[in-house]
């Protein structure tokens, strides 16, 4: 495993979103050589000031849409990923789903408590 893995979480106001955002909230908070990257701050740089880390470390983007906007955006950054989690694809496989894009419920608790797994999963192989 490498020294430090950068996971990059779906800001989008969905309820997979949601549920990404809080699964790489708790994997950084589990696991000492996680870090995580603000979407926002990376969209917004239009000077690349944040381009030397990006570069930095291996990055798992958690997508939670079907539109991949966290690969989409690391790309037009000029960043390759090392893996990439869809959130609704991970989902369908377990047969749950989240409905609030605002609050988690038990349902989304289930959901989040399955992609961390699945993200935990994937710093086991970079």
């Amino acid at each position: 495993m490498n020294d430090k893995i950068a996971l990059a979480s779906c800001n989008g106001m969905s309820a997979n979103g949601l549920v990404s955002r809080v699964a790489v909230g708790d994997c950084k908070k589990e696991n000492d050589n996680v870090i995580s990257i603000c979407m926002g701050s990376i969209s917004a740089d239009t000077e690349g000031k944040n381009d030397d880390m990006l570069k930095k470390f291996p990055i798992i983007a958690i997508n939670g849409c079907d539109n991949g906007c966290v690969n989409k955006i690391l790309n037009n950054k000029g960043i390759t990923v090392s893996k990439t989690i869809g959130v609704g694809d991970v989902l369908k496989e377990h047969n749950v789903v989240s409905t609030d894009p605002f609050r988690l419920d038990s349902d989304g608790e289930k959901c989040v408590e399955i992609i961390k797994n699945k993200i935990n999963d994937e710093l086991q192989t970079i």
